[in-house]
């Protein structure tokens, strides 16, 4: 997302110095720590043709593979492991992992060799989460044919307890 469209100005200055530029289809990992990414999280440049982050971030591209393969394993937890190996003592500093590049760049990660299958495990993925977010919506859809079911009925009861609640509701 454009800075400017989400802080409603731009916050970053025009000296670009200490920030690394990203182009569309390159990877960076955050080494910020939270709730969902215990050991950060690593991301594909998608959406902009070109993309700044802090010199904090890792930066990469993929030289030989299916990148999309690549963004769906790290989706997962499965390359955790890796990171949590080269991970130096006292690897927490205000949630910021302590991993130098050299490090990471080190890290081993089990993907396919052949990138025909990387591809089909790829599409895989894609078309399974396809048919997750089409059974949220559906059972959202449900959800709220339930509510409005339950909110007729409780308008044909006496106004007793739900009075308050009709008057609300409608």
């Amino acid at each position: 997302m454009d800075q400017r469209t989400f802080f409603n100005n731009q916050v970053a200055s025009k000296d670009m110095s200490g920030y690394f530029l990203l182009h569309k289809g390159e990877f960076a990992y955050n080494k910020s720590t939270s709730t969902d990414s215990p050991w950060g999280a690593i991301k594909r440049l998608e959406k902009y043709d070109m993309g700044c982050v802090s010199t904090l971030y890792i930066c990469f591209e993929l030289l030989s593979g299916d990148p999309d393969f690549l963004v769906t394993y790290y989706e997962t937890d499965r390359w955790y492991k890796a990171v949590q190996l080269i991970a130096a003592e006292g690897a927490r500093n205000h949630g910021l992992l302590n991993i130098a590049p050299d490090d990471f760049f080190e890290t081993q990660i089990c993907i396919p060799k052949r990138i025909d299958e990387q591809r089909q495990i790829g599409a895989f993925f894609d078309r399974l989460d396809s048919l997750i977010t089409l059974h949220q919506r559906k059972y959202c859809g449900v959800a709220s044919w339930m509510l409005g079911v339950a909110l007729v009925r409780l308008g044909s009861e006496s106004d007793g307890a739900f009075g308050e609640m009709k008057h609300v509701l409608r």
